[in-house]
């Protein structure tokens, strides 16, 4: 089903495949201004980094929400380095007197939490990227091509479809709708396929996979679920086209909701590949060649855009288990 991909959020790596690409810094700017007002929101480090150096007032003004945001972030971070050292120290002043299991505790959770705000204060600080900045996971923001009137732009939208006319409940309801079946384009997605149709760019997939799955077995005599994460990469090395579809959705008059701009990944049955590490889904890479027929479904019957999605590119998917 697509658990995280590795999404690739550089516009330079855009520009290069589609030449032309433009940055919508309006709906950048939009959402960035919808993390500063809700900062549970998550977006790939990398997609901020498409801002790095700003080239104008609009683009400084999104500059400004990052680096607001990450100011903010690293103050929430200090303030639990600085409660977690004092309840470390407590534990520690305890332990001295009489060993207890409460204090043993104390000292634990105190420890682990300490080297979690101090990684993330690091990566606040850190320049470089890494490739763990470029995971996204459902209910996430990435980048995804589109084309809006003859143009191809590129939008932040969130990694969980709500599609348009729909309830907001609908995130709840259908946690799994950052998937789009094939099989179901033309029912659940009725109101996106054909009519609303994105890419985003990934170097490698994650996929939840039970061990069981994975070793071609059933579970034994009172054997619990185990799960396990598997990282695919395409073997030839390359960055993959991946067909999407996307809702802008608009609140009913009277709501307090704002507009969303969402989108999920097209997935189909697996190659044989994915299916013997145990998953049984896998996202659909697009032909270069397909892409702007993709992009433009309106010209399209739902045959032939499901022909695009049958001729698509087909690397081998090497896996191992996720770090």
């Amino acid at each position: 089903m697509c658990y995280s991909a590795e999404v690739r959020a550089d516009y330079a790596a855009f520009q290069r495949l589609f030449p032309g690409t433009r940055v919508s810094i309006k709906d950048f700017f939009a959402a960035y201004w919808r993390r500063k007002q809700q900062p549970m929101l998550r977006f790939p480090r990398a997609m901020d980094a498409l801002f790095a150096n700003p080239a104008s007032e609009e683009e400084r003004a999104v500059k400004a929400l990052i680096d607001e945001f990450n100011v903010t972030q690293a103050m929430v971070h200090e303030q639990t380095l600085f409660a977690q050292r004092v309840r470390l120290v407590d534990a520690d002043r305890k332990l001295l007197v009489k060993e207890t299991k409460k204090a043993l505790t104390d000292k634990r959770v105190a420890t682990d939490k300490i080297a979690n705000a101090l990684a993330k204060i690091d990566d606040l600080k850190r320049v470089e990227l890494k490739p763990r900045d470029s995971r996204i996971f459902p209910g996430w923001y990435a980048p995804v091509l589109v084309m809006d009137e003859g143009e191809l732009v590129l939008k932040p939208m969130r990694y969980l479809c709500r599609p348009a006319g729909k309830p907001a409940f609908y995130d709840t309801k259908y946690p799994g709708i950052y998937n789009a079946r094939r099989d179901n384009l033309r029912n659940f997605w009725k109101g996106q396929f054909g009519r609303t149709h994105g890419l985003m760019i990934v170097n490698g997939f994650y996929e939840n996979v039970k061990v069981h799955d994975r070793e071609h077995r059933a579970l034994r005599p009172g054997e619990e679920p185990e799960n396990v994460v598997l990282e695919f990469r395409p073997r030839p090395t390359q960055d993959m086209l991946i067909a999407c579809v996307y809702s802008h959705w608009t609140p009913p008059e009277g709501s307090d909701e704002e507009a969303l701009w969402s989108f999920a990944a097209v997935t189909d049955e697996p190659p044989p590949e994915v299916a013997d590490a145990g998953h049984d889904r896998c996202i659909i890479q697009l032909r270069p060649e397909n892409v702007e027929a993709w992009l433009t479904p309106q010209a399209r019957s739902l045959d032939q855009l499901d022909e695009i999605l049958e001729d698509k590119e087909r690397p081998y998917y090497e896996h191992r288990l996720a770090a």
